[in-house]
């Protein structure tokens, strides 16, 4: 019998961090052959270059879609969402997979959702049914369920809002959120490591800082990272390491403006367009607190136990630990939840990850078993709107 082809996409280096360890399992089952389509900043030298650490790890990559425009205005951002669907309308016809596999929220993933829609090609969707309110992802996030035929999500409460957008309750899964096995299967570099990597000395206070374009919001991406290091500049004596923003419209100036700021204190501050999974991970263990609006600080953080102060709207919505403190993007309001953060005392054991049953394992025997269909019915609540 032939294997089933499950193709993935992955744009970024904080989703492919999450697909990993299912990108492993699909690639060691005999049932499936992995088709791995790489896009997005991946192929950017201006946003990491992150194809390298896909090439690292010796994952076998089928096709790249080149898509991303230079500029990061909404027009130049729209232009690379169409010649996104352009590259994965050929890469899908060359590749021709049984399923899709996709993960989160991002235009470059809507457009292969778009693609595949098209070309009759099934999806299985990983984290829906979550809200971010300060983002254009949120709407592109729901836009890809109803184009999805199977449904992997975080939490319970996710599944009920994928189920209340008209999807059948027999293909929607909680699987828990995919960091997990990433989590508990890596060995995180220490602090000396991560002193070399980055050529900084880690002294406490220690900010893990990240900002993301708040894509809905009425100030600019320029007026929000002004208000955040005009912030962070009453924190003279911490020690700062940034991570670069996405590749959405006015990603660039808030790098650029990062950048600026890192040269100003080098031996205090620290810029890297991206730490990858296990460096990012290890400063989570090593850090006071997290600063700005990435979506690790909602998830991946407070399984490390660390205060988290969230900035802007941009994760609104989004399930948050009791460790999580959320400010607006007002210079005062962010020192305030900074310097809370710093005073919290950060319980001695991190969360056990080992009782979790492993989300990767779990997909991977659901796409063998679940069956699905496409085109697909929409599915009305019972009882005029109850689950």
């Amino acid at each position: 019998m032939r294997r089933r082809r499950i193709a993935a996409v992955t744009g970024t280096r904080a989703e492919y961090g999450l697909l990993y360890w299912v990108l492993r399992e699909i690639e060691n089952d005999p049932d499936f052959d992995l088709q791995l389509i790489v896009t997005g900043s991946h192929l950017s030298p201006e946003f990491g270059n992150t194809l390298q650490e896909i090439e690292k790890d010796e994952l076998p990559i089928s096709w790249k879609v080149e898509m991303l425009l230079s500029g990061d205005s909404t027009s130049a951002v729209t232009k690379s969402l169409g010649l996104a669907i352009l590259g994965f309308a050929d890469a899908l016809e060359h590749l021709k997979p049984d399923m899709l596999l996709l993960l989160g929220d991002r235009y470059e993933i809507f457009g292969a959702a778009s693609a595949a829609l098209l070309a009759g090609i099934p999806i299985a969707h990983i984290h829906g049914g979550e809200v971010t309110r300060g983002a254009w992802d949120d709407s592109l996030r729901h836009g890809i369920t109803k184009m999805a035929s199977l449904h992997f999500v975080a939490h319970e409460t996710y599944r009920k809002r994928v189920i209340q957008m008209g999807e059948s309750p027999d293909t929607v899964f909680v699987v828990g959120p995919s960091c997990l096995d990433s989590l508990r299967n890596l060995t995180l570099p220490g602090r000396e490591e991560l002193e070399e990597d980055l050529g900084i000395s880690l002294n406490s206070p220690l900010l893990l800082i990240t900002c993301h374009p708040e894509t809905l919001s009425s100030l600019t991406g320029e007026e929000q990272i002004d208000r955040l290091l005009k912030a962070l500049e009453k924190f003279p004596s911490a020690t700062m390491i940034f991570t670069g923003a996405n590749a959405d419209s006015n990603g660039r100036i808030i790098n650029k403006k990062i950048k600026a700021f890192s040269a100003e204190d080098p031996r205090k501050r620290a810029f890297s367009l991206s730490l990858g999974m296990k460096r990012y991970w290890g400063m989570l263990s090593l850090a006071n607190a997290v600063v700005g609006n990435s979506s690790s600080g909602i998830i991946e953080a407070p399984l490390f136990n660390v205060p988290v102060v969230n900035i802007g709207r941009r994760q609104e919505g989004r399930i948050r630990d009791a460790f999580v403190q959320d400010c607006p993007f007002e210079e005062e309001s962010i020192v305030r939840a900074i310097e809370a953060a710093l005073l919290k005392v950060r319980p001695a054991e991190k969360k056990t990850l080992q009782e979790f049953q492993s989300p990767s394992e779990l997909m991977v025997e659901l796409l063998k078993t679940v069956p699905f269909e496409t085109p697909k019915d929409f599915f009305d609540l019972p009882g005029g709107g109850e689950i």
